[in-house]
C-alpha cells in the first residue's frame, strides 16, 4: 500500500498541469460601433470556386465595414479542418494546407497564421444569434485565397492564385455531387448491388518478384538474392479463401498463410456475427490479459469490423517482406518503427489513442523504392460505447505457429502454445458500458486461466475504464486508463497494479506499471509547437524499476514538417549498484520542396557516451506519366560508411517495375530489379486480366451502363449501352470511361466498406438524359467483381415562380427537388423576380421544397406543397405561381 502516496502525488501533479493548460472562459465581445445583428442586415450567400459551388450556402450579414459570413457555414463549404470552441474563444485548424496553420484567440486578441503572429482587429469577429461572423477581408486572410463578396447576385467569391487542392479534386466532388443523396442519406437507404457467394470462384493472385546482387567489399561476401511474394483471394464452398506464400532470400518457400472467413459488417452471419475465421488468425486483445496474437485457429465476433479490441488502445499488424521498413503515424506524427523479422510481419501493439479522431497512416518502405500506405481513422468518444448492444468474441490461436509450417523451427515457438478466450460487452446506456471475459494462456512455458471485468464511463469530455482481473495462480490485477480532452490539452493515463500477476500485458514480477501523456499545442511567438511528453513507471518484485520518459515536438519549416524526439530511461536497482542513464535523441523531417518529396532523420545517443549514430535522406519526385523516381543518401557512424542509391519505379498498364542501384563510401555496390503485378479472372470477359492494380487485396467492380428504354430498371435486349460515360465511386478515381459495350472496371475499392457507384451526369452528351438512380451501394469483397447495372433515363424540366403567401417574389432562395423515395435529385436557386428551373430531371414524379438553410434564414415554411410528374407526355412541367408560407413560430418552455 506504499504506492499509492506516490500514484496520489502524481495525479496532483497531473492535476496542476492540466489547469496550467486549460483557457480562461471568454465572455462574448463586445460589437464595434454598436452594431447589431438584425434581419435587414442579413445575408445568405452562395459560395462560387471558379465555375464550382460549393456547399449550401452560408448566412452573413452587411455591417459598416462592409461584410461578414458565418464562420461554421464557411467551414462547412470548404470542407477545412477547423476547429471553432466558442465556449474558449478559440478557432484552430489549417487551411488547404498542414502547414497553413490557424489559430485564432479571441481572449487574447491574438491570431496567428503559420508563423505570421498579428493582433485581432476589434471588428474582425462579430457575435450573431447564428455564431461568429467573421470580417470576409480578415476570413480571406486565415485562410490565405481572396474572399469577394458580391451582395448584388448573393454570392461569395474565392479565388487563388495557385490552384486550391479542393479545386484540383473538384471533378470528383463534381462526381460526388451529382450523386447528392450518397451525403444526404443513409447509405443503406439507396439501391445495393451484391455478388453472392459461390461453391468456387477463380482467385485473383498479386505477385511481386525481385531479384538483387551484393558485393560487400568490407565483409567480403557477394550473392545474389531471388524472392517471392503470391497473395491470393478466392472462394471455396461460399467462403472467402486468402493464401500468401514468400519465399526467403535464395527463392526457398519460407511461409505459407492460408485463412478462411465470412465479413459481413451488418452482421447477418450465424449467431449474428460480423465476422467468422479459421487458419491462420488474429486473437482479440484485452485491457490487462492479452494484447492479440498471431496463429493457426478460429475466431467468431459479432463487433464492427473497423472497431479496437480496446477503448484506449488499438494494435496494427500485416505482412512485412525481408528487407522492408515500416513506420506509424498518428494524426501526422510519427509514432514507432518497424524493420523486417523472420516471421515476415510487422507489429504495432498496444498503441495509443487520443480522445477524439485517430488518424493512423502505415507507410511501408521497399528495398527498391518500393512505397505502400494504408490508412485507418479511430474515432473515441461517447459513440464508442454502444448503448442497448451486446457483442461477443470467442476464439482459439496457436501462437505463432503457421496452419501450414514450411520452417522445422517456427518463430520463437517453443515459447508459446494454444490460447482461447470469450468475451461479452453490453452497452448499458449512452455513457456505460461493461464487459467480462474468460482467457487462457502460455505464459513462459506454463498455462494460466484468468477471469477479467470492465466498466467504463464517459465523465464529460473524458472516457474511463476500470478493469479486475484474476488468475487461477492467485495473481491480482487492477488497471485504471483514462482518455480526455481538456481545452487544448490530450490526456492519456494508465495505471496497473498487480500482485503475482502475469500476462501478455503485465510481465511476470511486475507490481506496478503507471504512465501519463500529455499532447499539447503551445504558441510561442509566431511558432505552433505541438508538444507530446510521455512518462513510464515499472515497479517489479525484484526490487529493480524502471523510469522511462519521452518527448515529442513538431513544428513546420517552409513546408518541412519537423518532429524532434528525446528518449530518455533510468533503472534504479534497489539493491546493487543501478546503470548509467541512456538518452537518444533523434530528428525527423518530412515534406515536399518543388517537386520533391523528401523524408529523413538524424539519430544521436546523449548518453552513457555522447556519439553520432546515423543519418539518411531519401528524395521522390516525378518523372512524368506514370514514371517516379527516386534518391537516397545515408551514413552509418558505427560503420564509418556513407552510402548513396537511385531507384526508378514505372507503371505499365500490365506490371510495375522498379530498378535500384546503390554504392557506399566503402566500395560496397548493390543492384535490384522488382517486378509486381496482379492476374485474376477478366469480370468483362472469359479471359485472364493482367494489371498492375491490387486485384486480390483489394475489391473490384464491373459497371455496365445503358439506355432505359421502358423504365423498368432492368435491361432488355434493344437497349442500347452507353460508351464514353465517366462513373464515380465516393473518393476512388476512376481513370477510364464505359467503352464501347458500355462497361467500364473500377478497382481500387476498400473491402468491406460500401461505397456508392453512378453515373458522373456531367459527362453525358445529352442533358435531356439523366441517371434514373442515384447509383448502387456496393460492398467489397477481396479479388471479387460485383456486377453493377446503371440505367439511363430521359428527363425534362421543371419550372415555377417562388412568391409570398401575400404577393411578391421570394429571390435567392435555395429549392430541393425530391423523388418519391425521399432523396434530393435536384438543388436550383429562385432568380431576382421569383423563377426557378430544374433541369436534367429524370422522368417520375416529384416535391419541392424549401432547403432548410434557406427557409431558416427567410424564416420560410420548407414544404410548400408543389408537386410535379414529368412523363413522356409532360417533358416540361410549369408550376406557376408557388407561394410559401412565413414560418410560425411557438413559445415553449
Amino acid at each position: 500500500m506504499r504506492r499509492f502516496p506516490i500514484i496520489l502525488k502524481c495525479l496532483g501533479v497531473a492535476a496542476l498541469l492540466m489547469s496550467a493548460v486549460m483557457p480562461p472562459s471568454v465572455r462574448a465581445a463586445p460589437q464595434p460601433g454598436g452594431w447589431t445583428a438584425n434581419d435587414d442586415d442579413a445575408l445568405l450567400l452562395d459560395v462560387r470556386l471558379g465555375k464550382y459551388r460549393l456547399g449550401d450556402g452560408v448566412r452573413g450579414y452587411v455591417t459598416p465595414e462592409g461584410a461578414c459570413v458565418d464562420l461554421a457555414d464557411t467551414v462547412m463549404a470548404l470542407d477545412l479542418p477547423i476547429r471553432i470552441d466558442r465556449k474558449a474563444g478559440r478557432v484552430t485548424g489549417w487551411a488547404f494546407a498542414e502547414a497553413q496553420t490557424i489559430v485564432v484567440d479571441r481572449a487574447a486578441r491574438t491570431e496567428q497564421i503559420m508563423n505570421d503572429r498579428r493582433d485581432l482587429d476589434s471588428a474582425a469577429v462579430r457575435d450573431t444569434p447564428e455564431g461568429w461572423c467573421v470580417d470576409t477581408r480578415a476570413l480571406a486572410r486565415w485562410l490565405g485565397v481572396s474572399l469577394i463578396p458580391d451582395l448584388s447576385n448573393a454570392i461569395l467569391k474565392v479565388e487563388s492564385e495557385t490552384k486550391l487542392p479542393l479545386e484540383l479534386q473538384m471533378e470528383r466532388r463534381a462526381r460526388a455531387a451529382s450523386m447528392r443523396p450518397a451525403a444526404t442519406f443513409d447509405l443503406k437507404s439507396l439501391p445495393q448491388a451484391s455478388a453472392p457467394y459461390r461453391a468456387w470462384r477463380t482467385p485473383s493472385v498479386d505477385v511481386v518478384a525481385s531479384i538483387g546482387g551484393l558485393s560487400d567489399r568490407r565483409g567480403g561476401m557477394r550473392e545474389l538474392n531471388a524472392s517471392y511474394e503470391l497473395f491470393a483471394t478466392g472462394e471455396i464452398a461460399r467462403t472467402s479463401v486468402e493464401a500468401r506464400l514468400a519465399s526467403d532470400r535464395k527463392g526457398r518457400p519460407a511461409s505459407l498463410r492460408m485463412r478462411a472467413y465470412r465479413t459481413d459488417p451488418e452482421g447477418k452471419l450465424p449467431l449474428g456475427a460480423t465476422t467468422i475465421a479459421a487458419g491462420d488468425v488474429t486473437a482479440m486483445a484485452s485491457p490487462i490479459v492479452s494484447s492479440g496474437a498471431i496463429g493457426r485457429g478460429a475466431l467468431i465476433s459479432n463487433r464492427p469490423v473497423d472497431r479496437p479490441d480496446t477503448f484506449d488502445r488499438t494494435s496494427f499488424r500485416g505482412e512485412l517482406p525481408a528487407g522492408w521498413d515500416a513506420e506509424l503515424y498518428r494524426n501526422g506524427q510519427l509514432l514507432a518503427f518497424a524493420r523486417d523479422r523472420s516471421d515476415g510481419r510487422y507489429e504495432f501493439l498496444q498503441v495509443p489513442l487520443l480522445y477524439g479522431q485517430n488518424r493512423f497512416e502505415i507507410v511501408l518502405y521497399g528495398p527498391q523504392g518500393q512505397v505502400r500506405r494504408d490508412y485507418r481513422t479511430v474515432p473515441v468518444g461517447l459513440d464508442s460505447i454502444p448503448p442497448g448492444k451486446t457483442w461477443f468474441w470467442a476464439g482459439a490461436v496457436d501462437e505463432n505457429r503457421d496452419l501450414v509450417s514450411l520452417d522445422a523451427d517456427p518463430f520463437n515457438a517453443e515459447r508459446f502454445g494454444w490460447r482461447g478466450a470469450f468475451g461479452l460487452e453490453r452497452g448499458l446506456d449512452a455513457k456505460t458500458a461493461i464487459a467480462g471475459s474468460v482467457q487462457s494462456l502460455v505464459i513462459e512455458g506454463n498455462r494460466f486461466n484468468y477471469l477479467e471485468a470492465s466498466l467504463r464511463r464517459a465523465i464529460g469530455p473524458s472516457l474511463a475504464e476500470l478493469t479486475l482481473s484474476g488468475s487461477d495462480s492467485g495473481g491480482r490485477a487492477a488497471r485504471l486508463a483514462v482518455l480526455g480532452e481538456f481545452g487544448r490539452t490530450y490526456l492519456t493515463a494508465e495505471s496497473i497494479l498487480a500482485r503475482d500477476f502475469g500476462s501478455d500485458r503485465v510481465d511476470p514480477g511486475v507490481t506496478g506499471l503507471h504512465s501519463l501523456s500529455l499532447d499539447h499545442s503551445f504558441t510561442l511567438g509566431r511558432t505552433i509547437l505541438p508538444v507530446h511528453v510521455e512518462g513510464r513507471y515499472v515497479t517489479r518484485a525484484s526490487g529493480v524499476s524502471t523510469f522511462d520518459l519521452g518527448a515529442r515536438v513538431s513544428t513546420t519549416v517552409r513546408g518541412i514538417s519537423v518532429t524532434a524526439l528525446v528518449d530518455r530511461q533510468r533503472q534504479i536497482v534497489r539493491h546493487g549498484l543501478s546503470p548509467p542513464d541512456r538518452t537518444e535523441a533523434a530528428l525527423l523531417f518530412n515534406g515536399r520542396a518543388g517537386r520533391m518529396r523528401l523524408r529523413g532523420e538524424l539519430r544521436y545517443r546523449l548518453s552513457p557516451e555522447s556519439r553520432f549514430e546515423s543519418a539518411n535522406l531519401i528524395g521522390e519526385w516525378g518523372g512524368g506519366g506514370d514514371a517516379d523516381w527516386r534518391a537516397e543518401l545515408g551514413y552509418d557512424a558505427s560503420l564509418s560508411r556513407g552510402r548513396a542509391g537511385v531507384g526508378y519505379i514505372r507503371n505499365f498498364n500490365h506490371f510495375a517495375l522498379t530498378a535500384s542501384a546503390e554504392a557506399a563510401t566503402d566500395g560496397s555496390l548493390a543492384a535490384g530489379l522488382n517486378l509486381a503485378f496482379s492476374l485474376g479472372p477478366d469480370p468483362a470477359g472469359s479471359g485472364i486480366r493482367v494489371t498492375h492494380r491490387k486485384l486480390a487485396a483489394q475489391g473490384q467492380a464491373l459497371v455496365r451502363v445503358y439506355r432505359d428504354a421502358n423504365g423498368d430498371g432492368v435491361r432488355q435486349a434493344g437497349e442500347p449501352l452507353e460508351k464514353n460515360v465517366q462513373l464515380a465511386a465516393g473518393r476512388v478515381p476512376v481513370d477510364s470511361l464505359t467503352d464501347a459495350g458500355g462497361r467500364a472496371i473500377v478497382d481500387g475499392l476498400q473491402p468491406f466498406e460500401p461505397v456508392l457507384i453512378g453515373v458522373d451526369a456531367s459527362s453525358l452528351a445529352d442533358p435531356m438524359v439523366q441517371p434514373a438512380t442515384p447509383g448502387m451501394v456496393v460492398t467489397p469483397r477481396p479479388g471479387v467483381a460485383i456486377a453493377v447495372d446503371l440505367p439511363l433515363v430521359a428527363a425534362g424540366e421543371i419550372d415555377g415562380t417562388l412568391v409570398k403567401a401575400g404577393g411578391g417574389a421570394i429571390q435567392g432562395i435555395d429549392l430541393e427537388l425530391v423523388d418519391m423515395e425521399g432523396r434530393v435529385v435536384r438543388v436550383t436557386r429562385s432568380e431576382f423576380d421569383g423563377f426557378f428551373l430544374f433541369e436534367g430531371v429524370p422522368y417520375g414524379g416529384y416535391l419541392v421544397r424549401i432547403a432548410a438553410l434557406s427557409a431558416e434564414a427567410a424564416r420560410l415554411t420548407p414544404v410548400i406543397g408543389a408537386r410535379a410528374s414529368v412523363g413522356a407526355k409532360t417533358p416540361s412541367v410549369h408550376l406557376g405561381a408557388v407561394a410559401a408560407d412565413p414560418l410560425v413560430r411557438t413559445a415553449s418552455n
